[in-house]
C-alpha cells in the first residue's frame, strides 16, 4: 500500500492545543463565512516515531473502562495513543472541514499483535476517502501502529467521521448515510450488562483519552455546537464494550463499531454480547448490541472476531 507523503512530528501533538486551533479556525468560519475552499482532502500523513504509552495513564484507562489490569494495552487505549496523530491530520489548514462538532459515524479497527507498554511506537495518520452523506460530508481517518523496532505493523484503525450539515462543492450527496443502520427490525433482547453513565462520563474518558472535544464535556459546550446535551464519547462506548467482551478474545482480532444513535448523558445503556466458538471449542467471534432501555433505540452495534 503506498501511503501519503509524510510529515515526521517532532513529538506527539497536544490535543487541548489542537482543540484551541480548531475553536479559532470555528470563529473564522462564522465571520468569514462556512466555505473553506477546498475540495480535497490534504495529500500527505502526520507521523510520530519512538511513542511510549504512560504507566500512570494506562492504569487509569484500564481502571475506568473496566479492563483487566495488564502490561498490555488494551486496542481502544491504543486507538487513544493515536487520536492526538489523527487531530493533528483535521487540524491542518488544508483540511477542507471544520474539526469541532465532527460525529463519530464507524471504526473498524485490527488488532494484529499485543503491544506492550514499554514498547516504541511509530504511529502514522492520513485521511482518505471523502464522500457526500446524505447529511453532510464524511471521510475515513486512518492510523497505523508500527512497533519502532522492527516496522511490524501492530494495530490499525479506520474511524469514519461526519461533518454534519456541511456540504463541499462538487461531492455529490449520497443517497443514505454510510454505515447506517436498519433500526425498524431491532427487538431488545435481555441485556447482559446494564451501564449507569453518570453527567461526567465524559469528562472522566477525556481525561484519559485526551479528547477533549466540547460536545462531550457539558451541557453548555454541546449546545454551542448544536446538540441538545453532551453525548458519551464513541470510542468510550465501544472500548468499554470491548472490555465486557473480556479476555476471551484471540491476541489478534478484527474490531468493529457503528454507531447508530447518540448516547446523551446522564444514560443507562443495555448491552447484549453474543459469543459464537469454532467446532474446536476455540473463541471465534463475539458480537454486540447496546440499546436505551427505556426507549428500545438502538445505539450502536459492533463485533470482534478473530484473526487467522
Amino acid at each position: 500500500m503506498n501511503h501519503p507523503q509524510p510529515v515526521v512530528l517532532g513529538e506527539l501533538p497536544s490535543l487541548s492545543k489542537l482543540y484551541v486551533n480548531a475553536a479559532a479556525a470555528a470563529a473564522r468560519r462564522r465571520v468569514l463565512g462556512s466555505s473553506t475552499g477546498k475540495k480535497r482532502l490534504p495529500a500527505v500523513s502526520h507521523e510520530v516515531r519512538g511513542v511510549r504509552a504512560d504507566v500512570e495513564n494506562l492504569t487509569a484507562y484500564q481502571h475506568l473502562l473496566g479492563e483487566t489490569a495488564s502490561d498490555t494495552l488494551p486496542a481502544g487505549y491504543v486507538h487513544a495513543l493515536a487520536f492526538p496523530v489523527s487531530m493533528s491530520v483535521m487540524n491542518r489548514e488544508d483540511f477542507p472541514l471544520p474539526l469541532l462538532g465532527m460525529i463519530h459515524l464507524k471504526n473498524r479497527i485490527a488488532q494484529l499483535a499485543p503491544i506492550q507498554f514499554a514498547q516504541e511506537l511509530d504511529i502514522r495518520s492520513w485521511a482518505q476517502n471523502l464522500a457526500g452523506h446524505r447529511a453532510g460530508t464524511q471521510l475515513d481517518v486512518v492510523s497505523e501502529v508500527r512497533a519502532g523496532s522492527s516496522d511490524d505493523l501492530l494495530w490499525r484503525g479506520v474511524s469514519t467521521y461526519l461533518a454534519k450539515g456541511v456540504f463541499l462543492p462538487g461531492i455529490d450527496k449520497a443517497g443514505s448515510p454510510n454505515g447506517a443502520l436498519d433500526a425498524s427490525d431491532f427487538v431488545p433482547p435481555h441485556p447482559t450488562a446494564l451501564w449507569q453513565l453518570n453527567l461526567d462520563t465524559g469528562r472522566s474518558y477525556a481525561a484519559v483519552s485526551g479528547d477533549f472535544n466540547p460536545i462531550h464535556l457539558s451541557v453548555l459546550s454541546a449546545k454551542a455546537l448544536g446538540l441538545r446535551g453532551s453525548i458519551a464519547h464513541g470510542m468510550y462506548l465501544a472500548s468499554r464494550a470491548l472490555a465486557d467482551v473480556g479476555a476471551v478474545k484471540a491476541d489478534s482480532f478484527a474490531w468493529n463499531v457503528s454507531f447508530e444513535a447518540p448516547v446523551f448523558l446522564p444514560a443507562r445503556v443495555a448491552l447484549d454480547i453474543t459469543t459464537l466458538q469454532a467446532d474446536s471449542g476455540h473463541w471465534e467471534r463475539s458480537d454486540y448490541v447496546a440499546w436505551n432501555p427505556r426507549s428500545g433505540r438502538r445505539h450502536f452495534t459492533g463485533s470482534v472476531t478473530a484473526l487467522p
